[in-house]
């Protein structure tokens, strides 16, 4: 009798070099430990059962970029169900249904810079623990925007129509870091995404951002993120980076350590076997081609929403 051929995997790591997917179970160990940089999750929705893993994607550790690719079809009644739980997840990409994606089409996905940068940063904040009042938000993502033309916290400060005083007080008093440093980071993000999807050197990056060269940028870059220019072309993606900065932040002081111990993650397999021992419960009732599950409601991430 003919064996059947397994079924496929709906996890798979994608890690530098990016030559090929690795398939993951999502009880895997790499799953609940912090992820090396540069490291994609690609999640297919329309392979086996996700109820037990969507809990793990939604929980993944901080800096691993989600690619979520679509089932070959949904119906529409369950299509509700499925925004909702790609929402919660918080994706970098959503494709299309493919079996087999081309790596050098997830490697593009990796590198392309976000059509809104403040945007982007702000929902990884948000999901990553930083909630603080619309006012602040829009300070944040006004700053992350003006870093690609603004050099210095007074420019910024006269731009916000604020005293550099009160704006700094406004970063403080939510614990947050200070002005200048939100600033300088959105400075060296950018300069980083321009290293990585593009030929540019290094000293038309420092140029284009008003760094007197090469040099300089790159000890900016050590001394906020703690990586060099080469890591920043080597490891693709823009979430380590944010990851990075948060690390580096937190050593200086930067966050105070109410909003540290917020951000702070155990990330201990116990998640995942007790996601393991649901799942094998509900694998009985499986359709694979079925909708997902609608999550629990504190099981669903917030959402920003912005409002500034």
């Amino acid at each position: 009798m003919r064996a059947k051929p397994p079924k496929p995997l709906p996890l798979s790591l994608f890690i530098p070099p990016y030559h090929r997917l690795v398939p993951l179970r999502w009880d895997d160990r790499r799953l609940a430990q912090p992820s090396p940089p540069g490291t994609g999750l690609l999640w297919q929705l329309g392979f086996g059962s996700w109820s037990g893993v969507f809990k793990v994607v939604r929980r993944r550790p901080p800096g691993m970029a989600l690619i979520v690719i679509l089932p070959a079809t949904v119906d529409l009644d369950s299509q509700p169900q499925l925004l909702r739980v790609v929402e919660a997840c918080r994706p970098h990409s959503i494709l299309p249904f493919h079996r087999e994606p081309n790596v050098e089409d997830l490697t593009a996905l990796l590198r392309r810079q976000p059509e809104d940068l403040s945007v982007e940063i702000m929902d990884y904040l948000q999901w990553r623990g930083i909630s603080v009042d619309i006012e602040v938000r829009r300070l944040i993502r006004k700053t992350i925007d003006l870093s690609s033309e603004l050099r210095s916290v007074t420019a910024l400060a006269r731009s916000l129509y604020l005293s550099r005083r009160a704006l700094g007080r406004r970063f403080l008093m939510n614990g947050l870091p200070v002005p200048s440093h939100w600033l300088h980071f959105g400075r060296v993000l950018r300069a980083s995404l321009l290293l990585q999807g593009s030929g540019v050197t290094l000293a038309e990056a420092a140029s284009k951002f008003g760094y007197p060269d090469g040099f300089a940028l790159s000890n900016q870059m050590h001394r906020l993120l703690g990586v060099r220019p080469s890591d920043a072309r080597r490891y693709l993606g823009w979430d380590w980076l944010v990851e990075a900065w948060i690390h580096t932040e937190a050593a200086s002081g930067g966050f105070s350590s109410h909003l540290w111990g917020r951000l702070t993650k155990d990330f201990s397999l116990a998640p995942l076997r007790r996601a393991s021992a649901s799942s094998k419960k509900e694998q009985k009732a499986e359709v694979s081609s079925g909708p997902p599950p609608r999550p629990h409601k504190q099981e669903r991430a917030p959402v920003v929403r912005d409002q500034g």
